[in-house]
């Protein structure tokens, strides 16, 4: 889709899609249309070279909004054996901020909850083993479970168990068989990714220990709308929650959201404490009031979103055509999801972006899908001194344009297209 107004036959085809759409949380029928970001590529499906003549799979990306538990949503579900198989490319070992993030996650957890070798902490979607890791090293017994093989293999390297499958009812009821059950359940960001979300969440439930809790970190859909952070909506994010919304699927599965805490992290996050016995701290009963204040359950809270996202898409596509046509060279850093689809939202192929680095070594010599701009390797940018860079990881901004000062320090700048597009 280009830079143009939705055309009426594109509405209604989505207002049409989203009559019929089920809700993934409470299986209501007919959501609200908010976003339609028209087809896209799987956000990770990053391309080899021999590919690029190939004809390249894409899919609906359209938003939805369930008025009755008032859970945000895309409507297309991709197989996600297609999304997470051998081709997966995402490690989360190659960001320091996220690493340091997640190492106080364990070390709390441990403290708080009085972990020792007696214990048990799974992890769902491990990827290599970066947080368990954390666990492993303070003599507290782990669980991975990973469907991707390249990741759940690293993560064996380093000494963390990982059973390479997706979590689901039936991997839970065969641990439990096995005599194994948690008295720590880890999710970041793997809620939002899953297609049979009830199965997970049951499953999530039958593993769980009496005493035990789940922990689990999602993208808070307040800090996408209030900050216009489209590029967080992708194929492999089915589900956008709010408190609200974590609160009305916990409890179909006797389940009860306890706690929550706002984080910084993927553009604003929120860390869930979810337990078998309903205590709700004064914390938790705050952040709801908040939500209810703020209109996160009714539609109005959406409608104006998809006239920003419309404005960041034409504004980065301006900017870069312009630079481009006074005769500036324009890079981007960042082969993350959240960077195809900016790059693929605003219309920015290999003619207006030369390349992409990554720190990510699996990444260079591969293309980003449906643009295929090639990914090299981050030393690129001080060996070439393009005059721009399209800063896609916005969420890392700090620790990056911290990484590249020497860049900066040679006249480089740096284009941030989240919240608002903007030099620094």
């Amino acid at each position: 889709m280009d830079q143009e107004t939705i055309s009426q036959s594109d509405t209604d085809v989505f207002n049409e899609r989203c009559a019929k759409a089920r809700c993934r949380c409470c299986d209501t029928v007919g959501l609200k249309p908010v976003l339609d970001l028209g087809m896209m590529p799987p956000s990770d499906r990053i391309l080899k070279k021999e590919q690029l003549d190939e004809e390249e799979r894409k899919f609906p990306l359209d938003v939805g909004f369930c008025p009755d538990c008032a859970l945000l949503q895309i409507l297309e579900t991709v197989d996600p054996k297609f999304l997470f198989g051998p081709d997966y490319m995402y490690f989360s070992s190659f960001s320091q901020s996220w690493l340091d993030h997640c190492r106080a996650n364990a070390l709390d957890l441990i403290e708080k909850r009085g972990l020792d070798g007696s214990s048990l902490v799974v992890e769902l979607a491990s990827n290599d083993g970066y947080l368990l890791k954390n666990f492993v090293e303070k003599g507290v017994p782990v669980l991975g479970i990973d469907p991707a093989p390249r990741q759940a293999e690293a993560a064996e390297k380093i000494g963390v168990p990982t059973l390479n499958d997706f979590f689901s009812l039936e991997v839970a009821e065969k641990l439990t068989a096995e005599g194994k059950q948690a008295d720590v359940i880890i999710g970041n960001n793997v809620l939002a990714h899953v297609a049979d979300t009830h199965g997970v969440v049951e499953g999530i439930a039958r593993l769980l220990k009496p005493t035990g809790v789940v922990a689990i970190e999602a993208p808070y859909v307040r800090d996408l709308v209030d900050h216009c952070e489209f590029d967080t909506i992708y194929h492999e994010h089915l589900c956008y929650f709010s408190l609200t919304s974590i609160d009305h699927l916990m409890r179909r599965h006797g389940l009860y959201l306890n706690d929550a805490k706002r984080l910084p992290t993927h553009g604003g996050s929120v860390r869930y404490y979810i337990e078998k016995v309903e205590r709700p701290t004064e914390n938790l009963k705050k952040l709801l009031a908040e939500e209810k204040e703020v209109g996160i359950d009714k539609l109005p809270y959406y409608q104006d979103f998809a006239s920003r996202v419309q404005v960041i898409r034409q504004e980065l596509s301006e900017l870069v055509g312009k630079l481009r046509a006074d005769g500036k060279r324009v890079a981007a850093y960042g082969a993350a999801a959240k960077g195809t689809i900016m790059l693929n939202a605003a219309g920015l192929n290999s003619e207006s972006i030369e390349y992409v680095v990554d720190r990510n070594v699996h990444k260079h010599g591969w293309f980003m899908p449906g643009v295929h701009v090639e990914i090299l390797e981050v030393e690129k940018l001080l060996e070439d001194q393009p005059d721009y860079v399209v800063l896609l990881p916005w969420n890392f901004s700090e620790e990056i344009l911290e990484q590249q000062a020497e860049y900066r320090k040679r006249g480089g700048k740096f284009i941030v297209p989240v919240p608002s597009v903007r030099i620094v």
